[in-house]
């Protein structure tokens, strides 16, 4: 069964050889793969068992390529909802329940309504039953208590985070650079 060009991305790695990101994973499509190492903008790690052809070349297709400079990440993540999540591991901060981000809402400790902003200190991922438990009043008024106080993480903890969130397609040959620096169990 062959499989179609669509579904063979390429795993892209910083000039340090780490993923730029674990979640979602940094991946390009294979044109823009091919275009880059064309261009002399990548290195080619790893390649499938396959080509891409023009009139006149052929091209192995790239599954692993790393950047020729490095990008340094960001001094701070930026402050999104999925940030968010991913800071909190898809947890509600309340019953600490685990949930697809889609039953999942963004949750102000002190409630916007009552003066609350929009910050790393003041939102938790909340799961809807709790959301709806507290409604419009702090922890404290709803009997409710948070596992753990909201913060502003590192993008160190976001990629770590997000390390545990395995992407949906992992081919064989991302594994060595994805995991090589996790620490092993001893036998």
């Amino acid at each position: 069964m062959a499989v179609a060009l669509r579904d063979s991305p390429a795993l892209v790695l910083n000039a340090d050889f780490r993923p730029l990101s674990y979640f979602p994973l940094s991946v390009w499509p294979w044109q823009e793969a091919i275009k880059a190492a064309v261009l002399e903008r990548v290195n080619i790690v790893a390649v499938y068992d396959r080509v891409v052809r023009s009139p006149s070349v052929e091209y192995p297709l790239p599954s692993v390529i790393s950047l020729k400079e490095y990008v340094a990440p960001t001094v701070r993540p930026a402050f999104t909802r999925f940030n968010v999540f991913l800071r909190d591991k898809f947890s509600c901060l309340y019953c600490g329940g685990r949930f697809v981000a889609n039953d999942l809402t963004f949750e102000h400790v002190f409630p916007r309504s009552r003066g609350g902003r929009t910050t790393w200190l003041n939102v938790v991922t909340a799961c809807g039953d709790c959301n709806l438990r507290k409604a419009n009043r702090t922890p404290r008024e709803a009997g409710m208590r948070l596992m753990r106080e909201p913060r502003e993480p590192g993008n160190w903890e976001l990629q770590e985070n997000g390390r545990g969130f395995p992407p949906n397609f992992l081919h064989e040959s991302w594994r060595d650079f994805l995991y090589w620096d996790s620490e092993l169990e001893p036998t």
